[in-house]
């Protein structure tokens, strides 16, 4: 069997909501991603996507990205 989550289990994982994960996934931020009708599989050993919303994430390498 593959080895992937449900978007509960992630939220209870990264302790995020459940609608944020979704956003995160329609915006294609989590790393291989699968969606199967309307449910989103998220592999097991993604890590969660920084969050953009805060100066202090969106710095790359010293530059800040927007």
């Amino acid at each position: 069997m593959f080895a992937y989550m449900t978007v509960q289990e992630a939220a209870i994982k990264w302790n995020i909501s459940e609608r944020r994960i979704q956003t995160l996934c329609s915006e294609n931020r989590i790393e291989g991603i699968v969606r199967l009708r309307r449910v989103w599989l998220i592999p097991k050993n993604a890590k969660k996507p920084a969050d953009g919303r805060f100066k202090a994430n969106r710095k790359k390498n010293g530059v800040e990205t927007l």
